[in-house]
This record gives structure tokens, sequence and C-alpha cells, in this order.
């Protein structure tokens, strides 16, 4: 089903595909319920350069994406739906949080939410996403931590 999107979609597919966690994971997501958070983040300068200007993305060894987006299972089948995001970031011990500035990317009827920001060099980054993929219901809290290594 996912696939089926993806094919769909071929920018969103590239995108995604772009976003894999370096280290050859499979790009990580949580269950709510019937809906898939789906959530990586990657330098930009790993992303094609088509998708990078497509989407008014600037390239950089030292900024990173992060990409959001949700999935819900309706009769067998994943759909794609809108659900806004907000978050922070820091360093994992730090005080300090950044706020995220997400925006949505579209294509079709295939969404996710982008947010850019500046990477630390090989310091564990936390991530604290609240995901509104329901309105009725209260926003999912995703947290995560990464580590980037800035390319020179």
């Amino acid at each position: 089903m996912l696939k089926r999107i993806l094919s769909r979609y071929p920018l969103v597919a590239a995108l995604m595909l772009a976003l894999l966690p370096l280290h050859g994971h499979a790009q990580q997501f949580e269950q709510v319920g019937d809906y898939q958070i789906h959530y990586s983040a990657v330098s930009t300068s790993f992303l094609p350069q088509e998708v990078a200007e497509a989407h008014g993305i600037q390239r950089s060894p030292a900024m990173a994406l992060l990409n959001v987006s949700v999935l819900e299972e309706v009769d067998g089948q994943l759909r794609p739906v809108n659900a806004p995001v907000s978050g922070t970031f820091g360093e994992l011990q730090g005080q300090d949080r950044t706020p995220l500035e997400f925006r949505t990317l579209r294509e079709g009827d295939a969404q996710s939410q982008i947010a850019l920001f500046r990477m630390l060099d090989d310091e564990p980054m936390h991530f604290a996403l609240e995901v509104r993929y329901d309105r009725n219901r209260e926003p999912a809290e995703v947290n995560f931590v990464q580590r980037f290594h800035i390319e020179r």
C-alpha cells in the first residue's frame, strides 16, 4: 500500500528515499491506533539536487531536514493524512530547546511536514514532536535521539 502511494508520487518517493537514515536502517515510525507516524532526519546535502530545488531547500553539509508524515489504515489501505507537527530539538543533556518550524510538502494526495535545522557535529540531538494526527484526539508525542556527522 505504501509502495502504491510512492509509485504514484515519484517526487515524494525520492524525498522519502533520500531521508532514510544513513546507517541502512528502515525509516522510523510509531504506530498510534490505525495511524503510522513516520519520521526521519538527514543532512540536506544527501537530497538529490532536483528534489532540493523543487522544494526550495538549500543543500548544505551543516543543515539537516526532518520529515514527518502520517498514514492512516482504512479498510486495509494506507492513506496519507494532513497532520500538523510542532516540536523542538536540542542537545541531549542541554536545557536549551530550539523550536522547529514545519511547513507542508505536498504532491498529489501525499503530504508530509518538513523542518530545516542546523546540525550539531557528532553530538546526540534530542527531538520532541507533537503530531496532530486526528483533530479529535490529543497530539501524539514522538521523541527520538539522533547523532549527525558533518561532512567536511
